[in-house]
């Protein structure tokens, strides 16, 4: 909305419109710092005020959020058993700032900004679902592991091929469109050209693996496995919401930075698009909304945001990732998305093969709970170990 109020003035100004002399103020809608930053308040304020209204229709609904009994988690029940009825979903919060604020300040249409946005809605929707058959069958059961992970997979699917199919996706240094990028090399100026299909990674200068149409799949479970290591993460409050602040605000710093050929490819030699940039806008809003959430989820929490938000956040995170062609990268900067993620394989594995359990509960954060850390405890340590996997991976940018 805002960029296209720019464009109205700047097509008036070019016309030589009397009142375009009087609103030039117009002209700093097109700067996505400033769009990223009006989104990012925007986000956070809207949840700031609505969170209250909605957390009390939620209670009034009585969608209270079910705990696991003593006979399935043990000593964990006695730890969150007054979290008992706390509401959740109240992800519809996180879905609805973000996409509101998008909406006011970003460019929908643009093409990677519409499929992070349409894989963190149809995720959305598929988590409301787990939620919602939670509370009306008032256990922690929901929709069953196999019927999520289908709908996982159908929705990563399209989004996948979007990605390797949209020519306006897809195409990176020379091959993006409106730009010709030209480097020296030997003296010769060639065009510079990356695939969507090239595989990346910060310390190693040029693409090191062209896996060809594998990237579908590639790209498909990168996006169900960050859905579902986010979904491991959200079981203390505001743990999952302080980790998706740390890991989105370093991929907005990674899309604005992809999106400027002088900052990305010529200094920090990394894929660049021009399209890109736009996607700050959307990881803002991320963040703002992530900020207005913790408000009123974090200890103790008013609020859960449930597989509404925890399935709709990790998949927007997993394309963002995908989009700025960093998804290696989201192994260090989500840091702990993989700790939580690896523990609970690690944990069904040993218990399967040597019928013994390496941690006392998984995911890991119940283990440290288990052995005698505060809930608050476990958040903020987590908390700062995500800040630090993300200044670990925004530093790997200029190793070499």
């Amino acid at each position: 909305m805002l960029y296209a109020i720019f464009k109205i003035w700047e097509k008036a100004a070019a016309n030589g419109a009397d009142w375009a002399e009087g609103f030039s103020f117009l002209r700093i809608f097109q700067y996505i710092t400033v769009r990223a930053g009006l989104a990012t308040v925007i986000s956070f304020l809207l949840i700031f005020v609505f969170g209250p209204r909605v957390i009390r229709k939620l209670i009034s609904l009585k969608v209270g959020q079910p705990i696991r009994t003593a006979e399935e988690v043990h000593k964990l029940a006695e730890l969150h058993g007054d979290k008992a009825g706390t509401p959740t979903m109240g992800g519809i919060l996180i879905l609805g700032a973000v996409l509101l604020s998008v909406f006011i300040c970003g460019r929908p249409f643009n093409p990677f900004v519409a499929v992070t946005a349409c894989v963190m809605l149809s995720l959305g929707l598929l988590g409301f679902m787990d939620d919602y058959f939670k509370v009306v069958k008032k256990n922690s059961a929901g929709i069953s592991s196999r019927q999520k992970l289908f709908w996982q997979l159908v929705i990563a699917t399209f989004a996948a091929c979007f990605i390797f199919f949209k020519p306006e996706v897809s195409g990176f240094g020379g091959s993006a469109p409106g730009f010709s990028m030209k480097v020296a090399q030997d003296g010769t100026e060639v065009a510079q050209h990356f695939a969507i299909s090239e595989i990346s990674f910060p310390l190693v200068k040029q693409p090191f693996l062209d896996i060809s149409w594998l990237a579908i799949p590639f790209f498909m479970l990168i996006i169900v496995g960050c859905s579902n290591a986010v979904n491991l993460t959200d079981g203390l409050d505001g743990l999952a919401t302080g980790c998706t602040i740390t890991v989105a605000l370093a991929y907005a710093l990674l899309a604005y930075i992809a999106g400027n050929h002088i900052i990305g490819f010529d200094y920090l030699n990394i894929p660049f698009n021009p399209l890109l940039g736009e996607l700050t806008v959307f990881l803002m809003a991320l963040v703002g909304a992530g900020m207005g959430f913790l408000w009123w989820n974090c200890h103790p929490a008013q609020v859960f945001m449930g597989d509404t938000g925890s399935l709709a956040i990790g998949g927007a995170l997993a394309t963002a990732a995908i989009c700025t062609r960093q998804e290696l990268l989201l192994v260090i900067i989500g840091g702990v998305f993989v700790m939580e993620a690896v523990s609970v394989i690690l944990q069904v594995g040993s218990f399967k093969m040597r019928g013994k359990r390496i941690f006392a509960m998984a995911p890991i954060h119940h283990h440290f709970e288990l052995r005698g850390w505060h809930e608050s405890q476990v958040i903020i340590r987590f908390w700062t170990l995500s800040i630090i996997f993300a200044i670990v991976g925004l530093g790997l940018l200029k190793v070499l």
